[in-house]
């Protein structure tokens, strides 16, 4: 699995040459799932049927159950992840922002993403 490297600021690192890269690691499969969640879906004119529902299934007054099993299997649906170990969802109405942290096992090893939407 390879995969491009995103600096501080949230931009894809160009000019490095292979160290612009994450290849085989717990760090590869973090960036993934961060990047799938971050793609609302029908916003790739490539594949209008790929994205995270967050319009159609996650925002307003969604069950926030039906939320977290949304985005669980988002989740699991990226390469290299094999198993969710945690999973926790803060929902914000009042900001209407939703905060996750997600714990999972992947081909290389352990790692721990936490996404802000």
């Amino acid at each position: 699995m390879r995969y491009r490297r995103e600096e501080q600021d949230g931009d894809y690192a160009f000019g490095k040459g292979d160290s612009a890269f994450l290849v085989n690691s717990p760090e590869c499969v973090a960036q993934a799932i961060k990047t799938r969640l971050q793609l609302w879906y029908g916003q790739w004119f490539l594949d209008t049927t790929e994205g995270t529902p967050w319009l159609q299934s996650l925002t307003g007054r969604q069950n926030s159950t039906a939320a977290e099993m949304v985005l669980r299997q988002r989740i699991l649906a990226t390469q290299g992840v094999k198993s969710i170990l945690s999973f926790n969802t803060t929902f914000d109405s009042s900001s209407r922002r939703a905060i996750f942290t997600v714990t999972v096992e992947t081909l290389y090893g352990t790692t721990t993403v936490t996404s802000e939407a």
